[in-house]
């Protein structure tokens, strides 16, 4: 937990400073005189209404002004039309000095009052530096969670999840050693939960051990929005389970919307954020040291939030790189290269609306070497589901998927360029291409709770 910071020193004090500031300047600089004509004023007549004292019930409002300013000069009203008196003390003369001793007397009773709220100011400073107070959202998170991202993913229970997944009958996919369920919050939130199929210890060695262990270790490493994020694990020997918890995404997969006549078409706009979305999330995946490359990466693995935003996902076990540390190496670094090949292949399905691999047509890349050749117009290659669509930025936006697939590994731009000419040719910047509504931080905010209690 951090202490919460006591309030700084100079908004205390600037008010009272302020006001001793300015009885000091009344003090050495005389008021202005009271605007009285001997003319219009008989010395018998009434007296002016005077303003009201510092003291009295009714409080003096005053606009704040700089201190670096002059001080206010405070005009003395005009009396108003004579009246007749039968007070035979108003035409007694009075005394300037003696107006002006009580006037600087006040004067100075109000600056030492000031003084006193001033040291009252400070000693209460003092303390608040000295004892402080507890906020536990400090950072946005709460203490569970800043825990959570100091000392790593969370353990949950196996109770949890079945609780969640209705008891691990909610199925929404497989790999081939993985089983995927969506499970459902007390909160609504909604996750996805991968388990191994593996349900015996016996069947369990050392290296799935250690595999499974790299694999939570590089996934919460990653924490961009455009990731399924890991929100925890599961390891219990009794029945023996081995599970992993991520955000979960509604609304399908790029290959549903991009492929499938049932799902919702996607307009020119919604294909580049979410094409951006897949670039900035790989361009940090591979930064990362480490690199982190996804196992299985292609539109079907690539999942849309409810605004359509693009969510990358690895719910695979394995990274699938044995070995000593330099094969391993040589392999993230090929793998690094077929993923740019990959986001080409994603890029042309974007803009095309084509499969990857048609029934009956050639391979995508390959049907789009027409294009690449010149013997195939624009029109022609974009989908023409989209309807109209600016020329120059499609035109761009193929050279890109063209260098990306290129045959050459060599040839082919790192995704930290590719992330950059894409940014320039679309002007969608990284807040652009996030979901703009997250569940992830409720998500963990529910799991760490669950795992407090």
């Amino acid at each position: 937990m951090m202490d919460d910071p006591p309030p700084s020193l100079h908004r205390l004090l600037l008010p009272p400073l302020l006001l001793v500031l300015l009885v000091l300047v009344s003090v050495s600089c005389p008021l202005a005189p009271q605007r009285l004509e001997e003319d219009s004023v008989p010395r018998n007549g009434p007296r002016g209404r005077m303003p009201l004292p510092f003291n009295s019930a009714r409080p003096l409002h005053r606009p704040r002004r700089s201190p670096l300013l002059a001080p206010p000069q405070l005009a003395w009203p005009l009396p108003s039309t004579p009246q007749p008196s039968h007070d035979p003390q108003v035409g007694a003369p009075v005394n300037p000095l003696h107006k002006h001793s009580w006037r600087a007397y006040g004067l100075v009773s109000a600056g030492g009052a000031a003084f006193l709220v001033m040291a009252a100011v400070f000693a209460v400073y003092c303390r608040a530096k000295k004892v402080g107070t507890v906020r536990p959202w400090v950072t946005g998170l709460s203490g569970q969670l800043q825990r959570a991202f100091v000392t790593g993913v969370p353990s949950l229970k196996r109770s949890e999840l079945e609780a969640a997944c209705e008891d691990f009958s909610n199925i929404i996919g497989s790999t081939a050693n993985c089983m995927l369920y969506k499970g459902t919050l007390s909160s609504g939130v909604e996750i996805a939960v991968v388990s191994s199929l593996i349900s015996s210890r016996n069947d369990w060695s050392k290296e799935c051990e250690s595999q499974y262990r790299k694999k939570i270790s590089s996934l919460s490493k990653v924490g961009h929005k455009n990731f399924i994020n890991l929100l925890g694990y599961c390891e219990e020997e009794n029945p023996f389970t081995r599970a992993m918890v991520f955000e979960y995404a509604p609304n399908g997969t790029l290959f549903e919307h991009l492929h499938v006549r049932e799902a919702e078409n996607l307009d020119w706009m919604a294909r580049l954020r979410i094409s951006m979305g897949i670039a900035y999330c790989l361009e940090q995946m591979h930064k990362l040291n480490p690199p982190v490359v996804p196992r299985s990466f292609d539109s079907t693995t690539i999942h849309l939030t409810d605004d359509f935003a693009a969510k990358v996902s690895d719910l695979d076990f394995w990274n699938g790189t044995k070995g000593s540390d330099s094969v391993a190496d040589d392999c993230i670094m090929l793998d690094t290269e077929s993923i740019v090949h990959q986001y080409g292949i994603i890029l042309l399905e974007i803009l095309t609306g084509r499969a990857p691999f048609p029934e009956q047509d050639l391979p995508l890349d390959q049907w789009a070497s027409i294009y690449f050749e010149g013997k195939m117009p624009l029109a022609e290659l974009i989908d023409s589901s989209l309807g109209s669509f600016p020329e120059e930025t499609a035109r761009a936006l193929c050279d890109v998927a063209r260098s990306c697939v290129d045959p050459d590994p060599s040839k082919r731009p790192r995704m930290a360029q590719v992330a950059a000419q894409m940014k320039e040719i679309t002007a969608v910047g990284p807040e652009g291409a996030t979901p703009k509504v997250s569940p992830l931080w409720w998500a963990e905010l529910e799991i760490m709770s669950a795992e407090a209690t």
